[in-house]
C-alpha cells in the first residue's frame, strides 16, 4: 500500500475510533452509582432530614444515590421486584419476608441500619395503668407490625395472646375475656391520626411526628437488645440477582459507619435507634426461618 493510501486508511479509522470511544464512554455512564445512572434507593419519608445527608456522603465515596420517596409500606418493595428503583430500605426481615411469601418474590436484604423499638402513645393517659377496661386501642394492620403491636400490648399487661404470641400473632389470638382492652387496626399512617378517638395507638417511628408527639411520649415500648429481635432489624433489600453487586454493598457501610449519617439517624428517631452490623448470612438466615414459618402456618 502506498503511503498516501495509508495514510488515507489512517484518517479513515478515526471516525470509527471515535465511535468506539463514544461506545466505551456509554457504557461506563451505565454503571449503577454514577450521576447519569444513579443508584434508585426507595424510603417511606424521604423528607426525613438524614436521607441528604446520607446522599452526600454517598457521593463523596463516588457513588451518586437519587431517593425515591413512597408514602406508604405496601408501595417500595412491588417498586423494587418491578425495576422501578435498585434499593429499598425501610423495612424489618418479617415484613420482607411476608411480602415474599405472598408476591412470590426473592427480595433480599444486603445489610443491616438498625432496630427501632416499636411503642405505644396515648394523649389521654400519662401510664399504661390509667388505661381503663374497655377502652380501645388501634395497633397497624400490616401482618408484622400487628402482630409486633399484639406482643407490646401483652408485655404492657392491656392484652394477653391465647398462645402466649409470636411473630405471627393476629386479633383473632386475642383472648378477649382476659384482655383489658379492644384492639381495633388500621393503616399504619392512621394509627397517629387516630389518638384522639382511641385510648391509646401503636404508632411507628415514621409517623410518631404527625400526632405531634414526641418519642420520649411513649407509655410502652418492645426491648430491641432482646435476642428475639432479630427478625425486626431494618434492612437494606435488593433483587436477588443484585445481592452480590458491589456498589450497593458500599452503601451498606455509608449508613452505618458515617458520623454524621448515625448522627442524623439518632436524632430523627428520638434517640431510640439501635445501630447494628449484623451479617448479611444471618440476616438471610433469619429471612429463610420466617417465610419457612409462614409456609408451615399457611
Amino acid at each position: 500500500m502506498s503511503l498516501s493510501k495509508k495514510i488515507l486508511a489512517a484518517a479513515a479509522a478515526l471516525p470509527l475510533i471515535a465511535a468506539l470511544a463514544g461506545c466505551a464512554g456509554s457504557a461506563g455512564d451505565a454503571e449503577k452509582g454514577t450521576a447519569d445512572n444513579p443508584v434508585k434507593l426507595g424510603v417511606v419519608g424521604a423528607s426525613d432530614p438524614y436521607w441528604e445527608i446520607y446522599k452526600k456522603a454517598a457521593a463523596d465515596e463516588g457513588i451518586s444515590v437519587d431517593i425515591v420517596d413512597f408514602t406508604e409500606y405496601p408501595q417500595p418493595n412491588p417498586a423494587l421486584s418491578e425495576g422501578e428503583i435498585d434499593l429499598n430500605q425501610f423495612q424489618h426481615i418479617v415484613y420482607l419476608g411476608q411480602y415474599n411469601e405472598a408476591s412470590g418474590e426473592d427480595l433480599v436484604p444486603v445489610g443491616a441500619t438498625a432496630i427501632y423499638p416499636l411503642a405505644l402513645y396515648s394523649t389521654k393517659y400519662d401510664s399504661v395503668k390509667d388505661i381503663e377496661k374497655g377502652d380501645t386501642v388501634a395497633i397497624p394492620n400490616d401482618e408484622s407490625n400487628l402482630s409486633r403491636a399484639l406482643l407490646v400490648l401483652q408485655s404492657a399487661g392491656l392484652v394477653e395472646l391465647k398462645d402466649g404470641g409470636s411473630i405471627f400473632s393476629t386479633v383473632d389470638d386475642v383472648d378477649t375475656e382476659k384482655s383489658t382492652v379492644k384492639v381495633t387496626t388500621l393503616e399504619a399512617s392512621l394509627t397517629a391520626t387516630s389518638l384522639p378517638d382511641v385510648a391509646a395507638a401503636i404508632i411507628n417511628n415514621d409517623f410518631v411526628a404527625d400526632a405531634g408527639l414526641t418519642f420520649d411520649d411513649a407509655i410502652a415500648q418492645d426491648d430491641p437488645a432482646d435476642a428475639n429481635a432479630l427478625p425486626y432489624v431494618n434492612i437494606f433489600a435488593a433483587r436477588a440477582e443484585d445481592k452480590d453487586n458491589e456498589t450497593f454493598k458500599k452503601l451498606v457501610p455509608i449508613y452505618q459507619d458515617t458520623k454524621t449519617v448515625t448522627d442524623a439517624v439518632q436524632e430523627n428517631s428520638g434517640g431510640t435507634a439501635v445501630f447494628v452490623k449484623t451479617p448479611v448470612s444471618d440476616l438471610q438466615s433469619s429471612l429463610d426461618k420466617v417465610q419457612a414459618d409462614i409456609k408451615a402456618k399457611g
